[in-house]
């Protein structure tokens, strides 16, 4: 399988893209329908848009935003964000997305099963948010921190109940533009059968890079894709064709 570069962008209530740090304090990026034309335009691989407060707030997903924002995406969309039930990723595939992504849900094993047999393990996503780093870290389950769990353990016990693919997400290095847990991706990835997208902390394209050698099939980012030196600058980018093919052979070689 190609390995791909994953911008991820989170939109919160009020339907604008943030970019957070250790999944708390949060910087207006933009409009979400003016960065998706900007990537649009960049050919990204694919592009995965996250509503960081539906589960919090108890809210399903915004089927007519999401319609909205599908139209102006060429590339494959993954959503995710107050998913409880199998029929919003049917509802959410007629209005334009192709994988859904679970957080909180993928705690739900009779969820992942009735997504995985109706809408297929191909378009079943898990996002396995953890705390820590290497060895030590923990998968958290919930804004509590009360569900915890080894993160191999649960990543297989995810692939068994037919998720198609992982994105990793350090909550620990979220934001921080220093760099994947490079251990961490490593001790799942040679494990797991599935593809694991490696997701928090990357801030250029030589951790996108790190990411891949350590055996992700992808490299999420939201920094990486977004911002822009020291003080954080706003600039959409995505290495230029050239650059991704030296990537794609330096991460098989």
């Amino acid at each position: 399988m190609r390995k791909r570069l994953i911008p991820v962008l989170l939109v919160d209530q009020k339907r604008r893209l943030v970019k957070t740090i250790q999944f708390g304090e949060r910087t207006y990026v933009g409009d979400p329908f003016n960065i998706v034309r900007l990537f649009n335009e960049k050919e990204v691989d694919e592009i995965c848009i996250l509503d960081i407060d539906a589960t919090r707030t108890g809210r399903e997903p915004d089927l007519g935003f999401v319609r909205e924002l599908a139209t102006e995406c060429f590339m494959p969309l993954a959503y995710g964000g107050g998913i409880t039930e199998l029929r919003q990723c049917e509802e959410l595939n007629r209005s334009g997305v192709e994988k859904f992504v679970l957080g909180q849900g993928a705690w739900n094993s009779q969820l992942v099963k009735a997504i995985a047999a109706d809408m297929g393990s191909q378009a079943l996503v898990a996002c396995v948010d953890v705390d820590g780093r290497g060895a030590s870290a923990s998968c958290i389950g919930d804004a509590s921190n009360a569900l915890r769990q080894n993160p191999l353990e649960f990543c297989l016990r995810l692939q068994d109940a037919g998720v198609g693919e992982i994105i990793l997400q350090s909550k620990t290095l979220d934001g921080t533009r220093n760099g994947y847990d490079l251990e961490l991706i490593q001790s799942i990835t040679q494990k797991l059968s599935i593809p694991v997208v490696a997701l928090g902390g990357a801030g250029n394209t030589i951790h996108l890079m790190e990411g891949l050698r350590a055996g992700a099939s992808a490299a999420a980012s939201g920094s990486a894709f977004t911002f822009i030196g020291r003080l954080r600058a706003v600039l959409i980018s995505y290495p230029a064709p050239d650059v991704l093919e030296e990537m794609e052979q330096a991460a098989h070689g």
